[in-house]
């Protein structure tokens, strides 16, 4: 009789990101699932993020067809998951207030095992605006990239006009990092970076309740090893 090889004890999770949430005094951010995926393209649908005469993004791409702009969205983060590895990952956490998704916070790790730094990204829809969410939510994602990943330095960056972006970066603590010059809707436009180091982390006053980070996470992440 063939004998079956014993199994892997313990067998590693597969996809460790999934059920990572950040808890906020206003917000809760759960990293994505095709589930939640659904909901936010629903909300950006319903909402918008921004008027049809700005472009506060990069890749302008809130100009995709409708038809097809929900396709894109969800294609662009399944992308995302296929190329994470400890070398390069990306945490997608989509945003609720009261139950309801309002939006998306990034972090993206590019060798952070070596490099320790993240890069941030967001957006609100737009019936959220303007409720200090974008500060919370940012400050959030900082606090347990600096507290929990083992991130020294984070960085983000913001176009010229997009004076939400840069009020946030400037309450949470960054200071300028230089500027480029970049091609945006055929026009020559302004990028400005920033840099925030963690001992100057302007903290929110609570810390965010961190729930479903493993000592697999931390592994797939490259970051500092979980403490038990």
């Amino acid at each position: 009789m063939d004998v079956l090889p014993a199994p892997i004890d313990p067998v590693p999770d597969p996809w460790p990101m999934a059920g990572l949430v950040l808890r906020t005094p206003h917000l809760e951010l759960r990293t994505e699932d095709d589930v939640s995926l659904r909901e936010l393209v629903a909300a950006v649908h319903a909402s918008g993020i921004h008027p049809s005469s700005e472009m506060p993004f990069r890749m302008p791409w809130t100009r995709a067809d409708p038809r097809h702009l929900g396709r894109g969205m969800v294609q662009y983060f399944w992308g995302n998951r296929a190329r994470a590895s400890p070398e390069w990952w990306t945490l997608t956490f989509v945003v609720r207030a009261q139950d309801r998704v309002i939006g998306l916070q990034d972090v993206v790790g590019d060798r952070f095992g070596v490099r320790r730094e993240v890069s941030t990204g967001s957006y609100l829809v737009r019936h959220a605006q303007g409720r200090g969410y974008g500060n919370e939510m940012r400050a959030a994602v900082l606090a347990f990239a600096f507290d929990h990943l083992g991130a020294l330095v984070a960085r983000s960056e913001y176009l010229t006009g997009n004076a939400r972006s840069a009020a946030v970066s400037a309450r949470l603590g960054y200071r300028d990092d230089g500027t480029a010059t970049i091609v945006h809707d055929d026009e020559r436009v302004t990028e400005y970076r920033v840099r925030l180091d963690r001992e100057a982390f302007v903290r929110p006053g609570w810390e965010p309740v961190v729930e479903g980070y493993t000592a697999d996470l931390a592994g797939f992440l490259a970051a500092e090893p979980l403490v038990s």
